[in-house]
């Protein structure tokens, strides 16, 4: 079975690249990729590495922000959706997005009600991981009337730059896919020593160690004969 792990920084899973190059998984075989920070970067990154290989699965691992204050920092966890929150226009005091505005259908592949859904729930079930919404931004969220919006709005837990570029790609070619995030702050602090970084990124990286050896082939769903 092939693996690409991958993370928008290199600091976000080095410790567990060291940990499978020490001590090689029996039955993948595991790649790396570094995709950088943001939507458009994660986006081409994934293309251009399926446009040469076909992995059987997808893991995007890295730190995200909490938009749900009793979150505990440090904790873990699978995104069973993602969105691009901030694709629309402001105007008379409201946020629009491109679905709201009628420039894009909510519904159509791979939309479902304007998320991307990961349609790989026994996977998901695998990580043993608790699940939340996840929603990707360009802008990094401090204005608190935005920020209640997300809430609102997506039912959203978590804020990342990058998740719903690997949805995307992934639904889009058929690629079996997981999201795994470790909580390193709360949206809108951007008081950094209030931050969990060094914490989080250990947390993370002791998921993927646990969870990487359990995955098997079945646990990927099928659908329509295809896997997802």
């Amino acid at each position: 079975m092939q693996i690409l792990l991958s993370a928008a920084t290199e600091f976000e899973i080095a410790p567990s690249k060291q940990y499978f190059e020490e001590n090689p998984l029996k039955d993948h075989k595991l790649d790396f990729l570094i995709t950088g920070a943001g939507i458009l970067p994660a986006a081409y990154s994934f293309a251009k590495y399926l446009s040469t290989s076909k992995p059987d699965l997808i893991i995007q691992a890295g730190i995200g922000g909490s938009l749900d204050p009793t979150i505990p920092l440090g904790e873990t966890f699978a995104l069973l959706s993602d969105c691009i929150a901030d694709s629309g226009v402001e105007e008379n005091n409201s946020f629009k997005t491109l679905f709201d505005l009628k420039l894009a259908d909510a519904n159509r592949q791979p939309w479902n009600h304007g998320k991307l859904v990961n349609p790989s729930f026994l996977l998901l079930a695998k990580t043993t991981l608790s699940l939340a919404e996840g929603i990707t931004v360009n802008e990094i969220s401090t204005n608190v009337q935005r920020i209640n919006y997300y809430k609102e709005k997506w039912n959203a837990q978590v804020e990342s730059l990058e998740g719903a570029a690997l949805h995307y790609v992934a639904i889009q070619e058929k690629v079996a896919f997981l999201q795994i995030r470790t909580i390193s702050n709360y949206i809108g602090e951007r008081d950094k020593s209030k931050w969990m970084l060094e914490g989080a990124i250990s947390n993370l990286n002791k998921e993927l160690q646990r969870i990487l050896p359990m995955i098997e082939m079945s646990n990927l769903s099928a659908i329509g004969g295809q896997i997802l």
